[in-house]
């Protein structure tokens, strides 16, 4: 069902460049205390697909291929490829931060690093056709013995990433794209984070061709550099793929929606605590954010139209979250100003936070509310947005354009 919105119709230096990044790696997605995730994530993924708000730098897209490949030809048994693979994943710590560069996996905790490079962007990699194996991280891991023996039946001496027939004669022997570029000399030792020209092409493909329908495809191809914080606020909106438009406008609104929604929790919450300051900031933010609402165009939202751009899509949307956001709808077109006192409202959130956190319900667990920052769930929902400017800004600079 289409969409009847029709309200949004548009609308250095490297040290400066390198503090935006930093202060973009900051922005986080709003913590899901009212279990919307789900859809949230779906729009994201339609959106730019292959992201997650824990990438940093667009060249790890490249890094992590290129340090598998080395173990590859070196025929690292599975036994010792997981340990092998993190020490030389975090032996790239010292080269990235020795050049200086912004958003280095490990750059505070080191040889401590949890989670790797490698598991951030596995998903990424899949989605933009640059790893092959259709596997999790960890069956890759088991399965390398099969694919050395795989390719042993393959001409003998032979590389069969570089060597076009062998490569198409076993594509069960592949793990990553057989066209990926070349490291870079001196790699793994010399290293940065910048993309080169080479491979800007090599990575502008994969997403254009693996991600076709998607606002990520078109930015890649069409895009110039913007900085606006939130992606319906982009210059060039009314020339992205209408599609696309759509998705962003109800995109727009539902983030709308979920921030009224975490104000009046927060306000919730700060009257439980008996906090008298925060009472009265979270009641103004929520004045405010009633006063800002574009009221016309949530008049004329079609939820329906909504639903069929969220659901389907490879998450979760539970009918209990359905019920959620569309009676929350229905109270906030009733009186949005008067949404801080209005007893149906609250109601809602309360019932529904508890649902979702049971006994650790900050409504009824003394524990947890003591445990509260005083603005869960505040942040703006971007889907991504602060990830996506990151990596193409990395494009931008390899194509010259910044």
């Amino acid at each position: 069902m289409p969409s009847s919105l029709t309200w949004l119709d548009h609308d250095h230096s490297a040290s400066d460049r390198s503090l935006r990044i930093l202060a973009l790696f900051k922005e986080k997605e709003s913590r899901d205390e009212l279990g919307i995730g789900g859809i949230r994530d779906a729009i994201a993924d339609r959106l730019f697909p292959g992201t997650s708000t824990i990438q940093t730098r667009l060249r790890y897209m490249l890094l992590i291929p290129w340090i598998y490949e080395r173990l590859e030809k070196r025929q690292i048994k599975s036994t010792y490829f997981p340990a092998q693979a993190r020490q030389d994943e975090l032996a790239l710590v010292k080269p990235l931060l020795d050049e200086r560069e912004a958003g280095v996996f490990g750059a505070q905790s080191g040889s401590g690093l949890k989670r790797l490079p490698s598991s951030v962007y596995w998903s990424g990699l899949g989605s933009w056709g640059i790893r092959r194996f259709a596997g999790s991280q960890q069956e890759y891991h088991r399965a390398v013995d099969g694919l050395y023996r795989r390719r042993a039946h393959l001409r003998p001496g032979l590389d069969d990433r570089r060597d076009p027939e062998d490569r198409h004669a076993d594509p069960a022997s592949q793990s990553w794209h057989p066209k990926l570029p070349a490291p870079p000399e001196g790699f793994p030792g010399q290293l940065d984070l910048k993309v080169t020209p080479d491979e800007a092409i090599f990575l502008t493909d994969r997403i254009t061709a693996s991600c076709t329908d998607s606002l990520l495809a078109w930015l890649v191809l069409h895009a110039r550099p913007a900085d606006v914080v939130e992606p319906w606020l982009h210059p060039q909106f009314s020339d992205f793929p209408r599609p696309m438009r759509e998705l962003l406008q109800h995109a727009r609104l539902f983030a709308d929606m979920v921030e009224g929604a975490a104000r009046l929790y927060n306000l919730m919450l700060a009257e439980l605590a008996e906090n008298t300051s925060r009472r009265e900031a979270h009641r103004q933010a929520l004045a405010e954010w009633a006063q800002g609402l574009d009221t016309t165009a949530l008049a004329h939202w079609s939820l329906d139209a909504f639903w069929h751009q969220t659901e389907g899509f490879g998450h979760t949307i539970t009918l209990a979250t359905k019920n959620f956001v569309e009676t929350w709808v229905e109270r906030v077109r009733a009186d949005p100003a008067g949404i801080a006192d209005d007893e149906a409202a609250r109601s809602l959130v309360r019932h529904r936070e508890s649902a979702l956190k049971g006994a650790r319900s900050r409504f009824v667990n003394r524990g947890a509310l003591a445990q509260w920052s005083g603005n869960a769930g505040i942040g703006r929902l971007v889907y991504r947005w602060p990830t996506v400017r990151t990596l193409l800004d990395d494009l931008f600079v390899a194509n010259g354009m910044k």
